[in-house]
């Protein structure tokens, strides 16, 4: 059965659980984005822990903006030149609604960047690892973009089982699959969270991973065997020893890369997050409780004046 075929199933699953039911706090946040960069926007996607909590008003909203190309999204050079080089960029937006402020993150990445990141061609996991884990599909221009967003997301999934399993346990259930897999994707990159933080994840949307996981495992490249267990399915995933070998030494690799890359992407979002200092020390402070004081020369030029603190943070366990 071609990778294509098998894939099917799992896409229109996907394509009912990314629709929302949008509140006037997201309403309002697409419409800005809309607003801000016409019609280069594709597509926009909805994640993170205001999906989870279903309050937009909790933290930042996390979004994606998939656009046509960077040139055509910015009008400059420069911010599209970084854009393609390292995606994605990441900006800040706040709107007022009924007299409330929304606050969100977004990140900006083109609809072939989207694509390519979801698949086996993209090494690390920063991309197929998030696109994996539940989203919702805020915005669609029309029924082909969403056909193809769709279709990464699915792909995103069939990465992520093929990067992690070999790396598992030959015996695991859905619990295993998802807690295990996440924890090596956020060790492949600076993370604030404690360890425990897969485990949280996977319990949020339990009903979700199981739901996509029994269609993606028929795809994956692997002899799978089903055994039904007292409480939950088990699978036994047949992987040969030089494939699992690879597949752990590849993780290896990816924590190495990942951690050069974290800190290519926090130096380029003082350039483009407003107030990109205090929103990770907030965020840092939110995960591990650590009070971090930011000062006014840390704000003008982060650049020259955060290293110190982050060498400090990194040797404390704060970034992991």
């Amino acid at each position: 059965m071609s990778s294509e075929h098998s894939l099917q199933p799992l896409t229109m699953l996907l394509a009912e659980r990314t629709s929302l039911t949008c509140s006037r706090e997201l309403l309002a946040l697409r419409d800005a984005l809309l607003q801000r960069y016409s019609e280069s926007v594709a597509a926009m996607l909805f994640y993170g822990s205001s999906l989870r909590s279903g309050d937009a008003l909790d933290g930042l909203v996390d979004l994606y903006l998939v656009v046509d190309d960077y040139r055509k999204a910015y009008g400059k050079s420069l911010p599209a030149l970084f854009n393609r080089l390292l995606p994605p960029n990441v900006y800040y937006l706040e709107v007022a609604v009924n007299g409330q402020r929304v606050r969100a993150k977004y990140a900006v990445i083109s609809l072939r960047d989207l694509e390519r990141g979801t698949s086996m061609k993209w090494f690390h996991s920063y991309l197929w690892g998030r696109f994996s884990q539940p989203c919702g599909l805020l915005y669609s221009r029309d029924s082909e973009t969403g056909r193809r967003v769709h279709w990464a997301l699915a792909q995103a999934l069939l990465t992520f089982l093929t990067r992690v399993l070999p790396a598992l346990p030959e015996r695991l259930d859905y619990a295993a699959i998802w807690q295990q897999g996440l924890a090596l994707s956020y060790r492949a990159e600076l993370r604030a969270e404690k360890p425990e933080r897969a485990i949280h994840l996977y319990e949020a949307w339990q009903e979700h991973y199981r739901a996509v996981t029994s269609l993606a495992m028929n795809a994956v490249p692997f002899e799978v065997k089903h055994e039904q267990g007292a409480s939950s399915m088990h699978y036994v995933v047949s992987i040969p020893r030089h494939t699992r070998l690879l597949g752990r030494a590849g993780w290896w690799l990816r924590r190495l890369q990942g951690k050069l890359l974290s800190l290519l992407r926090l130096m380029k979002a003082t350039f483009t997050f407003q107030g990109g200092m205090d929103y990770i020390a907030w965020k840092l402070e939110r995960h591990t409780g650590v009070h971090i004081e930011v000062t006014p020369k840390m704000r003008r030029h982060p650049l020259l004046y955060s290293w110190g603190l982050v060498w400090r943070l990194y040797r404390r366990g704060v970034f992991r």
